[in-house]
């Protein structure tokens, strides 16, 4: 926890805080990832399946009630391995430890849980690694071995949290946009 924010669940009754929630997850992608959530209204979809019994949904708070961060995490293979969905940070706040934050207290949320990994896909679609407009087959562990970060692309902010690359989606998001998977032992 920070002095300047609190992390707390995301209440699904609080439907202003959950407004703001898609409000962010649309001005937070928009940029680098247009395509994700380009609506409020699809924001809002995200939001709310985040909200289910199953699920972690977290927000970084500040103590007027703006909503500075979300993160998710979605259970997979009986709990063992968790998916890190999606985490956003305001754009004027970030690399102020909004972030680091809000992935550390997933991390033990999941943890607690009895979690082994947490994973994500970070995409790449507009060019911000080497692997993007690239042809990674049929060497693709080649290509990864080789990544560069051609544009503040945020694999590198996960490598500082521990995170590994672990592999590829080559054209995940069309031909040359791949989707990099990162994964980390929790326990």
């Amino acid at each position: 926890m920070s002095e300047w924010f609190s992390i707390l669940d995301l209440d699904p009754d609080d439907t202003e805080t959950v407004r703001r929630t898609a409000d962010l997850l649309v001005e937070g992608f928009k940029n680098d990832w247009p395509d994700a959530w380009p609506t409020v209204d699809a924001a809002l979809e995200e939001v709310r399946e985040s909200l289910v019994e199953d699920r972690i949904s977290r927000t970084a708070v500040a103590e007027d009630g703006a909503v500075l961060g979300w993160i998710g995490g979605i259970p997979s293979y009986g709990g063992k391995v968790w998916e890190l969905h999606p985490l956003v940070v305001r754009p004027d706040l970030q690399r102020r430890g909004v972030g680091r934050a809000l992935v550390v207290d997933l991390e033990e949320r999941v943890r607690e849980l009895g979690a082994l990994t947490l994973w994500l896909g970070t995409d790449d679609e507009t060019g911000m690694t080497s692997l993007s407009g690239v042809d990674l087959y049929p060497n693709v562990l080649e290509h990864l071995a080789n990544i560069r970060n051609l544009r503040g692309h945020p694999y590198e902010f996960y490598q500082k949290l521990g995170y590994s690359i672990i592999g590829a989606m080559p054209d995940a998001n069309g031909r040359g946009k791949p989707d990099i998977y990162m994964a980390k032992r929790c326990s």
